[in-house]
């Protein structure tokens, strides 16, 4: 297994000699000092870490401990090195944090085997964290559009209308629907409706300030959370969409272009204590406001 960097503390200089070239196959960085291991670690990928219980001024035991109880390097798996094979001095080992240990005189065939399993573990683990992260942001996105999908706008909401109330500032929600869309689907067929989503989340991608969260709240139907927004500030931009998605033609294979519209539906948080969806369905009245009085226009209710 190549490409791994293990560390290799040890106080007498002969032991990391004989280490090292047992390890020739991996990245290998060695020290006669425990202290050393703190810098070397804020340097250095450490993927393993073979550490003798027995040296001066700071021994093994101490330094394992207090890379433990660091966050940012409590997960390097350590082996200890140890000539006290005695029950206590085992149990300490594992108590402080080793996931192996290997006694002196080492045997080359159970070190490596030990290494080999330990980094295999590792790297087990690693795929599994990988894949679960994976596995949450699937669930939280439009596959098709790449946005925070409707369940992730449950619960970052309230999160952010919490810290409204703490902060004494409002949120506001922009309620967005594409006009006839099913005319487009009718039209030009679905592959080119998807487009039109498509094209539409990238824009509001594009208008967005940073502090505000897109969402695909379903269908042909978009929200933008604004944190420390008014009425009017989140209208502002709200026009701003309006004005781009009219003005923007879509070219499509066989010389297909397309203009759609957009219509907005705009609301904000109240002092008085209320959940996200009160202030869901005021955006939602408002954008059934816009869409009977003519479409493609921003109707706001605070």
């Amino acid at each position: 297994m190549q490409n791994k960097t293990i560390l290799i503390v040890d106080d007498a200089v002969e032991n990391l000699d004989i280490l090292a070239d047992l390890l020739k196959d991996y990245d290998v960085i060695d020290t006669t000092c425990g202290e050393e291991v703190f810098e070397i670690v804020e340097e250095e990928n450490i993927d393993l870490i073979l550490l003798d219980i027995i040296m001066p001024k700071m021994d093994g035991y101490k330094v394992c401990e207090q890379l433990k109880a660091d966050e940012k390097h409590k997960n390097i798996p350590i082996i200890f090195l140890t000539a006290k094979t005695d029950e206590g001095s085992i149990e300490k080992a594992y108590n402080v944090g080793g996931i192996d240990y290997i006694a002196k005189p080492f045997k080359p065939k159970e070190l490596l085997a030990r290494v080999d399993t330990q980094l295999r573990m590792q790297s087990l683990i690693s795929d599994l964290k990988r894949s679960q992260e994976k596995l949450k942001l699937l669930s939280l996105t439009d596959p098709m559009t790449k946005l925070y999908n409707r369940r992730h706008f449950s619960s970052i909401s309230r999160h952010i209308l919490n810290l409204a109330r703490r902060d004494k500032t409002q949120i506001a929600v922009i309620m967005i629907d594409i006009d006839n869309f099913k005319d487009i689907n009718d039209t030009y067929g679905h592959y080119f409706g998807d487009e039109v989503i498509i094209s539409l989340a990238d824009e509001l991608k594009n208008q967005k300030r940073d502090s505000d969260i897109v969402f695909r709240f379903g269908g042909e139907e978009f929200l933008i959370l604004l944190p420390n927004t008014n009425l009017e500030g989140a209208e502002v931009l709200a026009q701003k969409i309006k004005k781009t998605v009219e003005n923007k033609v879509l070219h499509f294979p066989s010389s297909k272009a397309l203009k759609y519209t957009v219509s907005f539906g705009v609301s904000v948080s109240r002092e008085e204590q209320e959940d996200i969806q009160m202030v869901l369905n005021r955006a939602d009245e408002a954008l059934y406001k816009a869409k009977r009085n003519g479409k493609n226009r921003v109707e706001c209710i605070a």
